[in-house]
């Protein structure tokens, strides 16, 4: 568990770049570095998570944490890739601002640069694996042109049934199974119970909310069912959340696009904007308080749908013709990720021919040195403070 909380703590602190940066930064340190699982099981949870609601990165470590250690070590995976986003935008809350905009303009930037060279990388070395026949990575550019002609959140669900289908139909598997068991120590009696209790809360919290009046239970319901009901993860949580707590007249819209601004400067999860929102929140519970309420519940969701998953997930994904279904479902999510990288993390960080070098230089330490990932996310946020200042 140790081992768990050390690692997703320093994801947590270097992991700029959104959720698909996220999954990129998580193959190079739990399946490339770590060797935690291999490829093909990484690219199986990768997709198990993209059909489930929620934060799709924060799940994927979540299950990782799961596998590798337990329940703990979920617990560990998602406290340590959390909090130091969580805490410091709780603290952006209380107004504690090192830097100003102006002064943190070019090192941001050159953070965005960087999430370009880790999620190349991520493409680059998932393609290779999951699409070496031109079956499969034709399905990946359809999956890429498809996701970018459609840029809506239900769009990532639709393409990896579909792409799962042709898998089923035209994508025979091989005959061996996958190499690894995921092995997940879950019963499939605390999955089920899992499971139970997740649609359980989804269904009574609003009418308790009706029938109790209380504030934190109120916040705890609103929280629960964003994180329970957003499809896509990342910046397709911001329009709920926004819903929730600007009209009832907890959050100002003010409050609320400050914190949004801070939220981009911060590694991990953007879910974690919750934790700012719940610390300015009018009236009690606000402050340190408010702000854990807000995170268990937007999480909590997460926890409950992958520890339901889990237990049956193994067997499923040993199945002929659902391994079938698995070539085509993962050449899809090679697809959105090739369909990231151009937006919106190409789009938002290469301006200039200045950014394109930056990203040359990251993606060279990255893929060819073998350079850690954190140590290449200061460099290129010292590039970028760099090249502000020229």
């Amino acid at each position: 568990m140790g081992e768990v909380l050390g690692a997703a703590t320093r994801l947590g602190l270097t992991s700029f770049g959104g959720p698909i940066a996220h999954l990129g930064y998580f193959r190079e340190e739990y399946v490339v570095r770590r060797k935690w699982v291999d490829e093909e099981s990484y690219a199986d949870l990768v997709a198990l998570c993209q059909f489930l609601p929620g934060p799709a990165s924060s799940q994927v470590g979540i299950a990782l944490g799961i596998i590798r250690a337990g329940l703990l070590g979920g617990v560990a995976a998602w406290l340590g890739f959390t909090l130091p986003s969580a805490i410091a935008l709780v603290a952006f809350a209380y107004g504690i601002q090192v830097l100003a905009v102006e002064q943190a303009a070019g090192w941001l930037h050159g953070l965005k640069v960087v999430a370009v060279a880790v999620v190349a990388q991520a493409v680059w070395g998932m393609a290779r694996t999951l699409c070496p026949d031109r079956e499969r990575a034709t399905l990946a550019i359809l999956a890429a042109v498809a996701a970018l002609a459609w840029p809506v959140a239900v769009s990532q669900v639709v393409i990896i049934a579909l792409a799962g289908l042709v898998g089923w139909r035209l994508l025979p598997a091989l005959e061996t199974p996958p190499s690894l068991h995921l092995r997940a120590p879950v019963s499939r009696r605390l999955g089920l119970a899992a499971w139970v209790l997740f649609f359980g809360l989804l269904a009574a919290l609003p009418l308790l909310r009706q029938v109790v009046p209380s504030q934190p239970l109120a916040v705890f319901d609103s929280f629960f069912r964003v994180g329970s009901l957003v499809f896509g993860g990342g910046h397709v949580v911001l329009p709920l959340l926004q819903a929730e707590v600007v009209p009832p007249g907890w959050v100002t819209n003010e409050q609320f696009v400050a914190g949004y601004g801070a939220a981009q400067a911060v590694p991990g999860p953007l879910f974690t904007f919750s934790a700012h929102l719940g610390a300015v929140m009018q009236p009690a519970p606000n402050g340190w308080t408010g702000a854990a309420l807000a995170l268990i519940a937007v999480f909590l969701p997460s926890f409950l749908l992958v520890i339901g998953a889990l237990p049956f997930w193994d067997a499923v994904r040993m199945r002929a013709d659902f391994r079938a279904a698995l070539r085509g479902i993962n050449a899809a999510v090679v697809g959105l990720l090739l369909a990231a990288l151009y937006h919106p993390v190409w789009t938002s960080a290469i301006a200039a021919p200045t950014d394109f070098g930056l990203g040359l230089i990251a993606f060279g330490l990255l893929a060819l040195w073998r350079v850690p990932p954190w140590l290449v996310v200061v460099g290129a946020a010292a590039g970028g403070a760099a090249l502000a200042a020229l």
